[in-house]
């Protein structure tokens, strides 16, 4: 729907608004010309109408519609062009099913936001990812025992605009009493009150479990911790280093490459980057520049050196 505005519009003068809406008009009024033009030449050297053509019409009068309306979004900064995805480079995508766009890369504040680091680098941190597309920023009820939601509800109450972020939490650990950790009923309603007090807002967008619950019934990957410290997983971390030659081919460091490599599965909705210093996160961020370079051959070869692709009938990563 479009909505009639007064004085300045998307950033610029009346005047300057009134001028590019003359021009559109000019513009539209004189394709309009042409194609009613085209058209009743048309009628005339048939002297009726041929079979398509309301379609075409039809199909003409869209295209007026699109280009006034594209004229609209234009003047007010809401193309394509002003987004937050054009201007930056950071691809969006689907958290899982559902509709909901989050960055490819997130920000996360576990062990540094209220333990490694300051609550001035804690913010420095978070403006160099907003202002790189990141729109994701995670944490969660037990890091810092709350002081990280703290934290990042003091950032947010600054001068962030809430309907540009997707914040996310994670509750197991609350407290002490035995009603205070775990996934019951009593305490998921009881943590997110908390936490959305630590938090200083009126929801989050999402909460996830932050560890299976032996009490409460839920699907885990606990199998995934197991494998990591088990002798076959230290065996797997040793091969890192042959990826050395790799990440050097693509002009990127290790820690890039790894991110790359997981964005390179669509099915990962976002990769939540933990970071101590600003120079980190930079590096962390320049995984976006690599994923365009992450070839099928690349990729084979990254499975050759590492030996675990998976080859089961559903395979996750495809």
């Amino acid at each position: 729907m479009l909505a009639a505005r007064t004085g300045t519009v998307g950033g610029k003068s009346a005047d300057e608004s009134l001028k590019l809406r003359k021009q559109s008009v000019l513009s539209l009024g004189s394709r309009d010309r042409a194609l009613r033009s085209s058209a009743d030449s048309s009628k005339e050297g048939q002297g009726r109408a041929r079979p398509g053509q309301p379609q075409q019409r039809a199909r003409r009068l869209a295209l007026l519609r699109e280009l006034e309306m594209n004229w609209y979004l234009r003047v007010c900064e809401l193309s394509h062009e002003f987004t937050i995805a054009y201007t930056t480079g950071m691809p969006h995508r689907n958290l899982g099913k559902s509709g909901l766009r989050v960055s490819c890369l997130g920000l996360g504040t576990w062990v540094t936001f209220g333990g490694q680091i300051s609550d001035e680098v804690a913010e420095q941190l978070m403006t160099i990812a907003y202002e790189s597309g990141v729109n994701l920023f995670d944490t969660a009820e037990v890091y810092a025992a709350g002081k990280a939601e703290v934290i990042l509800g003091n950032i947010l109450k600054k001068s962030w605009r809430r309907s540009s972020l997707v914040i996310t939490t994670k509750l197991y650990w609350g407290g002490k009493a035995e009603t205070e950790r775990g996934l019951s009923r009593k305490h998921i309603i009881e943590g997110l009150k908390a936490s959305l007090q630590r938090l200083q807002l009126e929801y989050v967008d999402v909460v996830f479990a932050n560890r299976p619950d032996n009490n409460t019934p839920w699907k885990c990957y606990q199998w995934l911790k197991e494998k990591i410290i088990s002798e076959e997983g230290r065996k797997q971390q040793g091969k890192l280093k042959d990826l050395s030659p790799i990440a050097e081919r693509l002009g990127c460091t290790l820690p890039q490459l790894a991110v790359a490599w997981c964005l390179r599965n669509e099915g990962v909705s976002s990769v939540l980057l933990g970071s101590s210093n600003p120079e980190q996160l930079i590096e962390n961020l320049g995984a976006i520049q690599v994923l365009p370079k992450m070839t099928s051959h690349i990729v084979n070869e990254i499975d050759n050196i590492l030996g675990n692709k998976p080859y089961s009938k559903k395979d996750y990563r495809s």
